[in-house]
């Protein structure tokens, strides 16, 4: 690579690195607020809430890119010709395809690091967040008990805790039971922990009583040191974890298990998202060639491209709502997922063509114009 190419490489580089992180944290702290209920309600650590947080990046960063790549683009490519370095280049004798073959390469590496975090990386990262999210879902000692409230997590029982630390453990717990045959339990213990014992979610209660009123109205009154409260009714045991299509491998979204009832129904669904996989890397491609149209496509102005950037802009917009629109129509129709590739080859190929219109000869009277003139005053 020469020293042209690799200059004009780094004035993209850094404005794409920077333009990413600043998208993918006002992504993140969208996220962020939507995954407090994690905290407020579930009561998890905030370990467990970063970890989910993390594990949502990699989507994240695959919408933003593409935004990242124009924006950046559009930043670097005007500055750069505002201060005539493109045009010296031109008038160098280089080539138009020589001028953005850097941002091209750029574009085509950022697709590749797209494809590869579409097929592999977020997959990965969503089956783990699934997982987790489907511990915090069925943790007992969630859901069981809210700090200070009265709660029916099952019907007939009503569970109170005056208080609950960041281990899981309860102070003054209050249990009311009503039975089937119409009897009525109650339990109070000064401590209370969520545990297992033989394989069976159980609540061990410490330094407590318990009160039984039977259907003849006869009480019973008992005091224990430690009791063992069976959850096992309250416990989903046969509850599976579901994949989503946003989870899965791009093997199982094209060659799903049509033996399966949901997989059978969603059978579209998921080829729609196998083929989004592998379309949405496009993107980077064509929004980095529409920057390049914005600013190169046209002929040099002092006054700056403010005009061309907004309708490239608004362009961008269209043609990813577009693509948006065209995966959501295929979900219906499977024939529709060939225009997921069409949307942003197509759009690529509009601005190459807005490139290569020009005539680089504009360029070259315009930096040779001041040796011109000195010429014939001499």
């Amino acid at each position: 690579m020469r020293l042209i190419d690799r200059y004009l490489l780094r004035q993209l580089l850094g404005p794409v690195l920077l333009a990413t992180l600043a998208l993918t944290g006002v992504a993140l702290l969208s996220q962020t607020l939507s995954g407090l209920d994690l905290i407020v309600n579930q009561r998890q650590s905030a370990l467990v809430f970063l970890k989910v947080t993390l594990l949502a990046m990699p989507q994240l960063i695959n919408m933003v890119l593409p935004i990242a790549v124009f924006v950046a683009a559009l930043v670097a490519l005007n500055r750069l010709h505002t201060e005539q370095e493109i045009v010296v280049c031109f008038a160098g004798g280089m080539s138009r395809w020589r001028v953005i073959s850097p941002a091209m390469r750029l574009a085509c590496t950022v697709a590749l690091i797209a494809l590869v975090m579409n097929l592999w990386v977020q997959p990965a990262a969503y089956r783990e967040m699934r997982n987790e999210l489907f511990q915090i879902r069925t943790d007992l000692a969630s859901t069981l008990v809210r700090e200070g409230e009265f709660t029916e997590p099952a019907p007939g029982l009503t569970v109170y805790a005056q208080g609950v630390d960041g281990a899981g453990d309860l102070e003054n717990l209050f249990i009311h039971q009503e039975k089937a045959d119409g009897s009525a339990t109650t339990y109070t213990a000064e401590h209370g922990r969520v545990a297992r014992s033989q394989g069976r979610p159980v609540l061990v209660m410490r330094n407590g009583s318990n009160q039984e009123f039977s259907r003849t109205g006869v009480l019973n009154y008992l005091t224990f040191d430690e009791y063992i409260f069976d959850l096992s009714a309250l416990a989903s045991g046969d509850e599976l974890v579901h994949y989503k299509p946003s989870d899965r491998y791009l093997h199982e979204l094209f060659f799903p298990d049509l033996q399966q009832d949901w997989e059978k129904r969603n059978r579209l669904d998921l080829l729609a998202e196998g083929h989004a996989r592998i379309a949405t890397p496009l993107y980077n491609i064509a929004f980095m060639a529409m920057a390049l149209s914005a600013i190169i496509g046209g002929g040099f102005s002092r006054l700056g491209y403010g005009r061309r950037i907004a309708i490239m802009g608004a362009a961008a917009v269209f043609v990813r709502i577009l693509g948006f629109q065209v995966q959501a129509a295929a979900e219906d129709e499977a024939w529709l997922n060939v225009l997921q590739y069409l949307v942003p080859l197509i759009a690529t190929a509009v601005a190459f063509r807005s490139i290569f219109r020009q005539r680089v000869s504009r360029y070259i009277d315009i930096a040779r114009r001041p040796a011109t003139i000195a010429g014939a005053a001499a």
